[in-house]
């Protein structure tokens, strides 16, 4: 089971507030300005056309996704953002990648180091735990909201998923990057919610965490999650479901 996974449910159920929807839109305008850098067609542009995806699948205005792009492409000022990958090690050893976006480098580094500092983990140089990773699109859909598990399965396969996982109450969609929205569309289609989907990187292997380590762990990625230069943040973590249940 991908702790990622298990975090991820936890922080989507915590986004249902307005402040979060508000932090949210951030997030994506500033994922839509990167994308529109190489190219304002979301046709002929696969990152935007998730990111755009990714922002009518929250309700935002279309107004505000068109001045993104337009900040992206340079036909508006505002457009300077950088994005920029951290890597590191959490509590107990466990790789964590941080995906930023700022228009400040030197302040971000410097903030996200000591998040990790703080929580007894440490920054690492680039490289260092990226290959414990794989670019992949991951969609959570909450089980109790989802058809029977092989009707689910026929409906991502023949879409194009690559896997479909069950992870606790709800079940996790896999697929190449390239076939997110194609896959996303599908599920749609099929009026099944989704708890979360974007493009996410996905651990190889995992490593499991129990006490002080556990709750550090969760500290960190809460702490960096809050951060309003961080896009993402990904973990190789695993904690049993009862450990997690106590943490909570």
């Amino acid at each position: 089971m991908s702790g990622h996974s298990k975090w991820a449910t936890i922080k989507h159920k915590k986004a249902a507030t307005d402040a979060k929807r508000g932090k949210q839109f951030t997030k994506i305008i500033k994922e839509i300005m990167i994308a529109a850098r190489s190219g304002g067609d979301v046709d002929s542009n696969p990152r935007l056309r998730t990111a755009v995806t990714e922002a009518k699948s929250v309700s935002m205005p279309s107004d505000n996704i068109k001045r993104a792009i337009m900040r992206g492409t340079g036909e508006l000022e505002g457009g300077q953002i950088d994005e920029i990958m951290y890597e590191g090690y959490g509590p107990g050893g466990a790789a964590v990648l941080v995906d930023a976006a700022t228009d400040n480098r030197n302040r971000t580094v410097s903030e996200v180091r000591h998040a990790f500092t703080k929580f007894g983990g440490n920054m690492g140089e680039q490289g260092s735990v990226g290959w414990m990773f794989e670019r992949k699109s991951q969609i959570i859909i909450d089980a109790e909201k989802a058809p029977k598990e092989d009707e689910l399965m026929t409906l991502v396969l023949d879409a194009g998923a690559e896997d479909l996982r069950q992870e606790g109450s709800n079940w996790e969609v896999i697929s190449a990057p390239e076939a997110h929205v194609t896959v996303l569309e599908t599920i749609q289609k099929a009026k099944i919610p989704t708890e979360s989907a974007g493009i996410a990187m996905i651990p190889k292997n995992l490593m499991k965490l129990e006490g002080k380590n556990a709750s550090g762990m969760l500290r960190l990625v809460e702490l960096l999650e809050e951060h309003d230069d961080v896009q993402n943040v990904y973990s190789n973590f695993d904690i049993d479901e009862k450990d997690l249940a106590s943490l909570e």
